[in-house]
């Protein structure tokens, strides 16, 4: 297959010549705005996102990667966001944190600290292969790191309730074991982990464990503080070294934005990159990328400030209310069930009497983005605010396509689970 190259533009656009192009180019985009993909886009209101996008654009040309030389004020909003967390996740006087752009950086460096106090307790192990101690529904993130750092993964399985089961966890930790993970919540079944269990297990082996809360963290919270049944999974657990934690998801903050945190300031300088190999002297940076907008630290800053414990408050309402109904209407379907009950809103749901990939691909032609997993067969979706006012359509789409499919026991679907 040829492949034609665009040759590089000569210029001379003006902007609402290049703003029609890109509408023309997005016409086809899944329609996000109004619920039909289930993932992807956070929103709280209207309010929170046009203060977020205009603290982003107040700073649209600083770089965060000089907030101690020449944007203090950068600087200065950073501190406060990770105090933000540092609160909120019962952090120790010694905690400490990094604000970094995205999920996968924040578990990147989180693993490098860990790898590091591992081969500052065993130096004869510096060049043996080490290893992760992860559930089966870890994010691939992890794989990232694993491949980056040369670690192996040492998956263990769930529990019938869909979360890691703590006992085979522990049976897979050896000498070479720098870390175990457990995750708030998981991505595949949207439940929290044992972290309980896990902070016992990591106490008594000696090693990190690291909770990837990049998904609930900034929410899961306030589902606790409005009543909501919610586990646990931060630093009141001794045995927990390090959180990750996405803004950009249910912070409801301006992309890229994402905070991991350590339970001590030395292992903040364990995830630190250090240079002293060039010509302009020491270069050091607490996450893997150098150059960060400065629009996502005051956005994030931004949306912390207006929001505050009361909006946050109102948002788990609202969200946990909403994720309560789409599961009811779900469950109200004949031979629908959840493979899961979750513990903030991701949803996974299947179908014990009809092939849920093909009520998927019945969904998909009528505009619904779906997403999939293998491991039970099911749908899955996690949800935000957006699919509020969507949840009735959805659930009328959603009955009449697994009528469909009921109506054709023998269709087989085409589509495969893929993020």
């Amino acid at each position: 297959m040829t492949n034609t190259r665009n040759a590089f533009p000569k210029g001379g656009r003006d902007w609402p010549d290049l703003q029609r192009d890109i509408r023309a180019r997005c016409a086809d985009d899944i329609d996000w705005q109004h619920g039909r993909t289930p993932l992807f886009v956070f929103r709280n209101d209207q309010e929170t996102y046009e203060i977020g996008r205009e603290a982003f654009f107040e700073c649209f040309s600083e770089n965060a990667l000089g907030r101690k030389r020449a944007f203090f004020g950068i600087g200065s909003m950073e501190k406060e966001v990770l105090d933000f967390g540092l609160d909120l996740f019962s952090a120790p006087e010694s905690g400490t944190g990094a604000f970094t752009s995205g999920g996968t950086e924040s578990i990147f460096i989180a693993i490098k600290a860990a790898r590091e106090a591992h081969r500052a307790r065993n130096p004869s192990q510096r060049g043996d292969v080490l290893n992760l101690v992860v559930p089966i529904t870890v994010h691939p993130a992890f794989d990232k790191a694993a491949e980056a750092m040369d670690l192996e993964m040492l998956r263990a399985p769930l529990r019938a309730d869909k979360r890691v089961d703590p006992a085979e966890m522990k049976k897979l930790i050896n000498d070479r074991t720098i870390a175990m993970v457990g995750s708030a919540p998981c991505f595949p079944h949207g439940v929290i982990d044992p972290i309980d269990e896990l902070s016992a297990i990591a106490l008594d082996a000696g090693i990190w464990l690291h909770v990837d809360a990049c998904v609930g963290g900034w929410i899961a919270p306030f589902f606790t503080r409005i009543g909501r049944p919610t586990p646990h999974f931060d630093f009141r657990f001794e045995g927990v070294r390090s959180i990750s934690a996405d803004l950009h998801k249910f912070g409801f903050c301006p992309k890229p934005a994402s905070t991991v945190f350590y339970r001590d300031a030395a292992d903040l300088e364990r995830a630190t990159f250090k240079s002293n190999s060039w010509p302009n002297g020491p270069f050091e940076t607490p996450t893997l990328v150098g150059t960060r907008p400065g629009g996502a630290v005051a956005g994030a800053w931004a949306v912390l400030n207006h929001l505050g414990i009361e909006g946050y408050e109102d948002a788990a309402r609202r969200l946990a209310k909403m994720t309560d109904q789409y599961c009811e209407g779900i469950c109200a379907i004949e031979g629908m069930e959840l493979l899961a009950k979750p513990d903030l809103s991701i949803i996974n749901y299947g179908s014990t009497e009809v092939d849920i990939f093909v009520v998927s691909e019945n969904m998909m032609n009528r505009g619904w983005l779906s997403g999939l997993t293998r491991e039970p067969k099911g749908m899955h979706a996690m949800m935000s605010l957006l699919h509020d006012g969507a949840r009735e359509e959805f659930l009328k789409d959603l009955r009449e396509c697994v009528d469909l499919a009921r109506k054709s026991p023998n269709a087989e679907a085409k589509i495969q689970a893929k993020y």
